[in-house]
């Protein structure tokens, strides 16, 4: 059942007032892809009811008055990107297309949708009821950030747009708790993964340098995050708090990760898959071509990149879900009257960390000071892909499928490290689940700039490409390695560029058809790096920062932009924009 848009769907549910509206950026998509469509769901399972309003109108009231009031609190997201990255490239020029907007034409989204349409919200509805505020572009800015665009240290974007709550990080256990409570009337300040605003700084809650003084002094900048970034493990994280103006930003602890039974359930609820009715003459939503039929088989990511906004966002602990309801999904996913036997992807942020975590940092937090796979795999991680090859196997053997595919990036270290059944997964992806191409991100092969990254060496690297070649020509395959690349990383020059450009045509013997500029996106090490010229530990560290300079590490790889000839060898490259 897709949830309401309209007051009249409402009515026809028996809702004559809802207990909580979303607002968002995108357009509505009923899919557990799509975060307004989860947590509405999730809601609504716990009883609440819920109303969406999809990229309203921010000229009048037109769209956001439509339900009126709610009873418990509205909630606010930009959608399934920060709204600033989801328009503007990262060299700052204006994106034409929205993949999650109908007809693909980037005019629905405002910047910095979060602060506008909460803007919207007062203006026009009057509200008494809780502002909260969710989804990537707010837990990315929940504490004073240097954004990008603005070129400029902001405060807690909960201050800036002015609202109540802040739930930060996958909200699904922390909203229903806060509407819980306020439906019984009872206090929400002290709810996990969530912030607030007070007067006072809360007894022993660590105390952030100020945001005047965070803004003034890079140091001071730099102590802020250290500080933060140690605090986002749920296991050991503590309250923080940070005095923004004459009052402080209240942020508690981090929610526990779902554990695999919770969220088999959010992907076992009613999702359409597929956008709401109302969008039908407006024009087809592309994000729909690649999550309608795709399978999310985990949540969570332990590679810890630099550049990655996971780790403050979804988190360092992978959960996988229950093979069973994996398949139970794909059952509802054949009887789908849309459904043509392909399953788009079976993945997650990286697709083979299914199946396996660290029992040591499952129970006391993630290592301090130590990474789980840089500079190498830890040992004390259970590296193996042999639960991943049963599920595609099973997954494929289901009666009306009849192709499976891994579309989601992989990391090429685990396979290599995976002694027992690396060699075995990558030659069973290859034969039966790689539609052409094969994704994974070396981002660059300067030990300097991978140590800058967070990436691991490039010899890994290196010996994947040579297997994943050895495997194809010896089954008869035409395949590509579609490999990503970063320029104009923090640390990053013309001549790593050219450096790279060199292992790109000894070795893999390739022209990429597109490299990604870095964009400094908020609560990231490489976006502390690039605000200050230093690194977390204090070394300084070259930026680029110039524009055009920036385009140009981007052509060293790729020369002018040319119809190229097919490349000699199975390796091509994809763009990859980093949200």
């Amino acid at each position: 059942m897709f949830l309401p848009l309209t007051q009249k769907e409402a009515l026809a549910l028996g809702w004559e007032r809802l207990d909580v509206i979303l607002v968002t950026g995108d357009a509505y998509i009923d899919s557990p892809y799509i975060g307004v469509a989860v947590i509405g769901k999730v809601l609504a399972d716990a009883g609440f009811r819920v109303g969406i309003i999809a990229q309203p109108d921010v000229s009048c009231d037109c769209d956001i008055s439509r339900f009126g009031e709610p009873e418990l609190f509205w909630g606010v997201t930009s959608g399934c990107m920060d709204s600033m990255i989801a328009n503007y490239t990262a060299t700052k020029k204006r994106r034409k297309s929205d993949d999650l907007t109908a007809g693909g034409i980037n005019n629905r989204r405002p910047d910095r949708a979060v602060i506008t349409y909460t803007n919207l919200i007062r203006r026009y509805c009057r509200t008494k009821k809780p502002i909260v505020l969710g989804g990537i572009e707010a837990s990315l800015r929940r504490i004073s950030h240097y954004d990008y665009w603005s070129n400029r240290v902001r405060r807690s974007i909960l201050f800036d747009a002015k609202a109540d709550i802040l739930v930060y990080g996958m909200g699904e256990r922390a909203v229903v708790e806060l509407a819980e409570h306020l439906k019984a009337k009872q206090p929400v300040t002290g709810l996990r993964g969530t912030c607030h605003i007070a007067k006072q700084a809360p007894e022993g809650w660590i105390k952030l340098p100020s945001h005047a003084e965070a803004a003034a002094d890079k140091d001071i900048f730099t102590k802020m995050f250290n500080i933060f970034y140690a605090n986002t493990d749920p296991v050991t994280a503590k309250g923080l708090c940070q005095l923004q103006d004459t009052r402080y930003l209240i942020v508690n602890p981090p929610q526990p990760p779902l554990n695999t039974a919770e969220l088999d359930h959010v992907h076992e609820l009613d999702f359409e898959r597929g956008a709401h009715p109302v969008y039908v003459d407006k024009g087809p939503i592309r994000a729909l071509d690649t999550i309608r039929f795709s399978l999310s088989t985990h949540r969570g990511c332990y590679g810890e990149c630099n550049f990655c906004s996971i780790t403050a966002h979804q988190g360092r602990i992978v959960t996988s879900r229950s093979e069973a309801s994996i398949l139970s999904e794909v059952e509802k996913i054949v009887a789908h009257p849309g459904f043509s036997g392909i399953i788009a992807d079976a993945g997650g942020p990286t697709a083979n960390m299914y199946g396996f975590e660290c029992a040591r940092k499952l129970k006391q937090g993630a290592c301090a000071g130590k990474r789980c796979l840089t500079p190498e795999p830890c040992r004390h991680l259970p590296v193996s892909h042999l639960a991943q090859i049963r599920l595609l196997g099973k997954i494929a053997g289901i009666s009306g499928v009849k192709k499976v595919f891994v579309a989601s990036g992989i990391r090429h270290d685990l396979v290599m490290t995976d002694k027992k059944h690396g060699r075995r997964y990558l030659e069973t992806i290859c034969k039966n689940h790689v539609s052409g191409q094969l994704k994974t991100a070396p981002e660059h092969t300067d030990p300097f700039i991978l140590e800058l990254l967070g990436k691991p060496g490039a010899g890994a690297f290196k010996q994947f490409a040579s297997l994943y070649e050895t495997i194809n020509r010896h089954s008869g395959k035409n395949q590509y390695l579609t490999c990503y690349f970063i320029a104009a990383h923090p640390g990053c020059d013309m001549s790593h560029m050219k450096a790279l450009k060199r292992f790109v045509s000894s070795v893999l013997r390739f022209t990429p058809e597109q490299v990604q500029i870095f964009t400094p996106s908020p609560l990231t090490i490489s976006t502390l790096m690039y605000y200050t010229q230093k690194t977390e530990d204090g070394r300084p560290v070259f930026v680029e920062k110039d524009m055009h300079k920036k385009e140009a590490q981007k052509m060293v790889i790729t020369g002018r932009r040319k119809k190229q000839k097919k490349p000699p060898v199975r390796c091509r490259r994809a763009h990859k924009i980093d949200s």
